[in-house]
């Protein structure tokens, strides 16, 4: 961690836009408290507020449409290549296509604030065949708000950003568990429920 943050102390908004690219990607980097420590430098007067904001928007708009052209390209070749093994066919890409169509788009905006799903979310959309211009309105707009909120309050909170990002890493990640936990419950229990018709 410590040497995350001396990377963007020492290069700046570069370091920002890639290390936010490859934390939307899927890589360990912690994103949201690396935002809350772009808002400490803010107010320390180290870096500025609009560029700050604009390289780490970038960086996760580059890094969630990155994610996915993988889904797009690689993924739906995976798909056809291995999905019988997983019982994923065409029909249930059908499915997953309109389900975003009717709310996986919130998916996508409201991602970013649970650790995984943003990774998982824009990979998915991709897969699913989900057009470029639905799937760029909302993940982008969602990047927008979720790096604006955590610089903010990086800003605002100053001296005790470590404390307050390390309680929102915690709180994310139970946050993620629990979504989790219940997706699975509610995929099996719909399962369940339609192989009794």
């Amino acid at each position: 961690m410590e040497a995350v943050y001396q990377w963007v102390l020492a290069h700046g908004y570069g370091a920002l836009f890639v290390l936010l690219t490859l934390g939307i990607v899927g890589l360990p980097v912690p994103d949201e408290t690396l935002l809350v420590y772009t808002g400490y430098l803010v107010s320390q007067g180290k870096l500025r507020m609009d560029a700050a904001v604009l390289s780490a928007v970038l960086g996760s708009w580059f890094g969630i449409t990155l994610s996915y052209v993988i889904g797009r390209t690689a993924g739906i070749g995976v798909v056809h290549k291995y999905g019988r093994f997983f019982r994923v066919n065409d029909a249930m890409l059908d499915r997953v296509h309109a389900w975003f169509d009717r709310i996986g788009h919130w998916a996508l905006f409201g991602g970013y604030y649970v650790a995984g799903v943003r990774h998982f979310t824009a990979v998915v959309a991709g897969t699913s065949g989900l057009e470029f211009r639905s799937f760029a309105l909302y993940a982008w707009s969602g990047g927008l708000f979720w790096v604006c909120s955590f610089v903010t309050l990086g800003y605002y909170i100053g001296e005790d950003w470590r404390e307050i990002a390390e309680l929102v890493h915690r709180s994310l990640g139970l946050a993620a568990v629990v979504l989790l936990i219940a997706a699975a419950i509610f995929f099996y229990l719909r399962k369940k429920a339609l192989t009794r018709r």
